[in-house]
């Protein structure tokens, strides 16, 4: 049973490091398998005040980011597949948030206010000020633990921000 928290703080400090390093590291470098990510995602959910219409509009069979994000999901999933004959409490934690983060990833993107109430740490990662802050998205225990969690959501900052936004749109 110890397996089930430890396969909790493992998936998410995975999930976190791979958005840290991978997504972004990577991501940020044009021709990079993983550039969709800061070229579509990233510019998408600023331009879009955090939404991400892709998630809805793309089929679910295609080569495309949603595509990817499913596949390194189950990878990482089946990289772990032969710890279960003795870990199997660990392994199926670790399946359990890798599908639950898919899946409240994808809520986020398409409900932005679900996303600003629910989970406000990965509203801050893209809306923030600082996008290289707040890896965790399922969870921010990471963001915790190595201290990059930076809260945007509620601060006097967002709110002055959001009238600037509000103002230019009424203009």
């Amino acid at each position: 049973m110890l397996g089930l928290p430890l396969g909790f703080l493992y998936a998410n400090v995975v999930e976190s490091v791979f958005h840290r390093y991978v997504l972004h590291g990577f991501g940020k470098k044009p021709g990079s398998f993983w550039s969709f990510h800061w070229s579509e995602h990233h510019r998408g959910c600023r331009k879009d005040a955090f939404a991400d219409e892709h998630y809805r509009t793309r089929p679910l069979f295609g080569w495309h980011p949603q595509t990817k994000e499913r596949l390194a999901i189950a990878l990482g999933i089946a990289v772990h597949a032969p710890l279960l004959p003795v870990a199997p409490f660990f392994v199926g934690s670790v399946a359990f948030w890798g599908v639950k983060f898919y899946y409240a990833h994808k809520r986020a993107h398409l409900d932005p206010a679900w996303a600003r109430e629910n989970v406000p740490w990965h509203y801050d990662h893209h809306m923030g000020p600082d996008q290289d802050k707040n890896w965790g998205i399922g969870f921010p225990v990471y963001d915790y633990i190595f201290g990059t969690r930076a809260p945007y959501v509620g601060t006097e900052r967002e709110a002055a921000e959001w009238a600037a936004q509000q103002a230019r749109a009424a203009a």
